[in-house]
């Protein structure tokens, strides 16, 4: 069975937006190796990070370019009609029964980078397996946050990690899993 990972650079205040205007500082090999073992083989992506992914990365000369472009993407959006970045694919309609189906089949790791929405959504509905937290040691003080008002998800910590700049790697999974 497929496994959904979901990994979030997160500051102290909660704030998961626009992470590259305050977390570079902090960023480093540890850093580098714990985003790298989050990464599946395939991703995960909702609609506004799809996008913003597929406007970047096709035009890309960086040295990542080539793995996010040839990596297949499984888009979440209730209102794209098409994802014509390379290796992408649309679900809509049930997207719970589709990620359940998807999760079945054979392979690898499913990734999601970003796309808040859609991991808050799929971790109340259990179908996140993981919850990689990267907990930055500073107040940003606004921006969206990963958790606003809703129900209750218990977790559970399965693993953790202090980095020298401050950082920690938190891995949870739903305490009722």
């Amino acid at each position: 069975m497929r496994k959904i990972v979901a990994g979030f650079f997160i500051s102290l205040d909660g704030v998961v937006e626009a992470p590259e205007t305050w977390h570079f500082p902090y960023f480093n090999d540890e850093m580098g190796g714990a985003v790298q073992a989050m990464m599946g083989e395939a991703m995960l992506l909702g609609r506004r990070t799809y996008e913003g992914f597929a406007e970047y990365w096709p035009n890309s000369t960086d040295d990542f370019a080539e793995h996010m472009n040839s990596t297949p993407k499984y888009v979440v959006s209730q209102t794209l009609t098409s994802a014509d970045w390379q290796n992408s694919t649309l679900i809509s309609g049930d997207v719970v029964k589709e990620l359940t189906r998807l999760k079945e089949e054979p392979g690898g790791t499913i990734s999601t980078t970003g796309s808040g929405t859609l991991v808050v959504s799929l971790l109340r509905e259990g179908l996140i397996d993981e919850l990689h937290l990267l907990l930055h040691p500073i107040v940003v003080g606004s921006g969206k946050r990963l958790f606003d008002d809703g129900e209750q998800v218990p977790l559970r910590l399965i693993d953790s990690k202090t980095f020298s700049t401050g950082v920690l790697h938190l891995i949870y999974e739903r305490a009722d899993s």
